[in-house]
């Protein structure tokens, strides 16, 4: 018997190998196919799917074998990856000076006949092989050598497929990683700049009050100024902690939830604005659901539907509706519309289509940004409908 020779670039085969991770894999069902094939259509008692690490032969299938793996030096497999381009096959092994006092030739599972097309990786680097086995000497036929290639192409897109979605699944773990990281950089960043603006605004309104009568146009202007930005900075940090948030709500369980209290609910929330009529019909007597991210994402649409309204008095109608697999939300409003340029940007994070609200305050573009993160992790999805002058019509849902 003669051992293998060590493959030329063996080292640089190893590491394609274990980007593969496929060593001791548990079985699968698609691997297994094609053994049960590839005995079919060669007319063979034993189909394997072999990897060869450094030292030993592990079968990802084997069809018509209770083994799972061999030392290498024994392993035909071992010959059959030197010269990768071709088919390797062995008619009788009892005759191969290299093979005729193997323990698989002589030993169980008595490996005469043997042909194997090497599993080569984009790059070039031969990982395994499939082949089969016979007791007996034997040839195949050139169709089945066309039929065992076209196999072992198969099992080369099965494993390229696997390395693709290892990549993708760790690419996910560290984008997932990454966006935790910013997200409590931002919650950090504006939870310490929160407490100095409060004292510059409040600074601000203090110097202004106390000081009016002495304090000259020029520089009673540059204080409203200070007031004016450090509350708009102050808005701002507070949006980006509730965006921040939005994870720590979707961590709550989801409660039943009784539609008359819902109303009771949003209207005690806006009773506060006498020129604000808000109408709400619920087809369901009961909404199960995350209440806290439910109730955020409600907030925050109702609440853009006062601010940036330019009617005297205020019209909002809110409809839910309880469907097959989600509750559907529908908040419309008589407010001045919403350009359908803008109808996708409003979604993304800074992004605003007004310039200022009716109090005169900039809007920082981060509640939508809220609210389609909150439905999108509850298995919703949201829309708007809208055109100038028209109003601008809501559309969301919450998986049950």
């Amino acid at each position: 018997m003669k051992n293998p020779p060590e493959y030329i670039f063996e080292k640089e085969r190893l590491a394609a190998l274990e980007s593969y991770s496929i060593l001791d894999s548990l079985p699968e069902i698609d691997y297994d196919n094609i053994t049960t094939i590839a005995a079919e259509i060669c007319d063979t008692p034993i189909a394997l799917i072999t990897i060869l690490d450094d030292k030993r032969q592990w079968f990802k299938s084997h069809y018509g074998l209770e083994a799972t793996e061999t030392p290498k030096d024994i392993a035909f497999c071992a010959h059959a990856i030197i010269n990768p381009d071709h088919i390797f096959t062995v008619e009788d092994a009892r005759l191969d000076d290299r093979f005729k006092d193997n323990p698989l030739v002589t030993n169980d599972p008595l490996v005469i006949f043997y042909s194997g097309i090497p599993l080569v990786t984009d790059e070039g680097y031969p990982l395994g092989t499939l082949c089969v086995v016979d007791h007996k000497p034997r040839k195949l036929t050139e169709k089945q050598q066309l039929s065992l290639k076209a196999l072992s192409n198969q099992v080369l897109n099965l494993l390229r497929l696997r390395k693709l979605n290892a990549q993708i699944e760790q690419t996910n773990l560290l984008l997932q990683e990454k966006n935790k990281e910013l997200e409590n950089f931002a919650f950090i960043a504006a939870h310490d700049l929160k407490m100095p603006l409060i004292s510059i605004s409040n600074m601000g309104k203090l110097v202004l009050g106390l000081h009016s009568t002495t304090i000259d146009p020029e520089g009673k202007e540059m204080l409203e100024l200070i007031n004016e930005s450090s509350g708009r900075l102050l808005r701002l940090v507070d949006a980006v902690l509730n965006y921040s948030r939005c994870d720590n709500l979707l961590l709550e369980n989801k409660s039943t939830i009784n539609a008359d209290e819902l109303k009771k609910e949003i209207f005690s929330f806006f009773v506060v604005d006498k020129n604000t009529r808000i109408e709400i019909s619920i087809d369901c007597t009961e909404i199960n659901e995350n209440r806290a991210a439910m109730d955020q994402i409600l907030i925050n649409l109702i609440s853009n539907a006062i601010k940036y309204n330019d009617k005297n008095l205020i019209e909002i109608k809110i409809h839910i509706t309880e469907l097959d697999n989600y509750y559907q939300f529908i908040v419309k409003d008589n407010g001045p519309g919403i350009d359908p340029k803008y109808h996708t940007k409003i979604f993304e994070m800074f992004e605003v289509a007004a310039v200022k609200d009716r109090y005169g305050e900039l809007g920082n573009g981060i509640g939508l940004a809220t609210v389609k993160k909150l439905v999108q992790h509850l298995g919703g999805t949201i829309g708007v409908e809208s055109e100038i002058g028209k109003g601008t019509t809501f559309t969301f849902t919450l998986k049950k």
